[in-house]
């Protein structure tokens, strides 16, 4: 396995698909139940530890799902790649737009400070809001895939309706855009063991965040703020949102109150943002 500050880079450099590698909890879950299996066979009266067995098993499944950085699963980028030629990169990944009224905003935040974003969108609001997600990637910025519809109940599907939703939002953005998606990003980060196959069958890889804002939940841009700048250091991938955000007491969009904090926060760092993209293997 990988240590914690190396992701894995597992997209194929034409967003084709990849070979898929079960992790060693996988391999692990495959053992417990053919060994449950063959224990209920072999001595029938041992089924309840059997049983026991797979149910534990299952719930150690559910908690590497539930854990968004987790790479138990699957290859996971919870940072950029450690590269000696590039020591001051940082990622900033913008979440769950476009917005018609938020984006705009971000993208002239990102534009003065001359910074570069990864914006994980969904497929159907990519559909409605199609001249503002052509401006993301008119502006230099990358469009990701978030899912077609950002389901909560995203991690409660089988292969098939996690094919269905990714691939569909894959056809969107390369239709509206021009650029095919290389990453994925579940929402709220939750997925099951079914979701790398079907990642590695489009080419994409999982990505989740170093450090997020809470800025769905939170209204205060000081806490916001102080989530996503403390300790900030070079392969950090950081996670806002210009879809979904939560207002001050203001009425603002808590993103466009921390934005300019910590695009200065950067620049005092001497870190340079980055896409996610630039980071894929060449």
């Amino acid at each position: 396995m990988n240590p914690p500050h190396a992701p894995q880079r597992t997209a194929s450099p034409d967003g084709v698909s990849r070979p898929w590698a079960p992790t060693p909890l996988l391999y692990a879950s495959a053992a417990v139940h053919v060994g449950a299996v063959a224990a209920t066979l072999l001595r029938p009266a041992a089924w309840p530890f059997a049983l026991g067995a797979v149910a534990l098993n299952h719930v150690g499944l559910t908690a590497a799902g539930l854990w968004p950085r987790s790479r138990l699963l699957g290859p996971n980028w919870v940072r950029l790649p450690a590269l000696d030629a590039e020591p001051a990169r940082i990622a900033l990944t913008i979440d769950d737009g476009p917005d018609p009224d938020v984006t705009p905003r971000v993208l002239s935040l990102l534009a003065r400070a001359g910074a570069e974003a990864t914006f994980f969108c969904v497929g159907e609001r990519v559909e409605r809001f199609a001249d503002v997600a052509r401006e993301i990637v008119r502006n230099g910025h990358t469009i990701e895939n978030h899912s077609q519809r950002h389901r909560h109940h995203f991690s409660l599907l089988g292969p098939g309706g996690m094919r269905a939703e990714i691939s569909r939002a894959q056809d969107v953005i390369l239709r509206v855009t021009g650029s095919r998606p290389r990453f994925f990003r579940a929402p709220a980060g939750l997925r099951n063991p079914f979701l790398e196959p079907v990642l590695a069958g489009l080419g994409l890889s999982l990505a989740s965040w170093t450090r997020r804002g809470f800025d769905t939940v939170d209204r205060n841009a000081d806490a916001v703020y102080q989530r996503l700048a403390t300790s900030l250091r070079r392969d950090d991938i950081l996670l806002l949102h210009d879809g979904n955000a939560a207002r001050g007491a203001n009425g603002n969009p808590v993103i466009l109150e921390v934005l300019p904090r910590l695009l200065d926060a950067i620049a005092a760092n001497r870190l340079r943002t980055v896409t996610l993209r630039s980071a894929l293997p060449r």
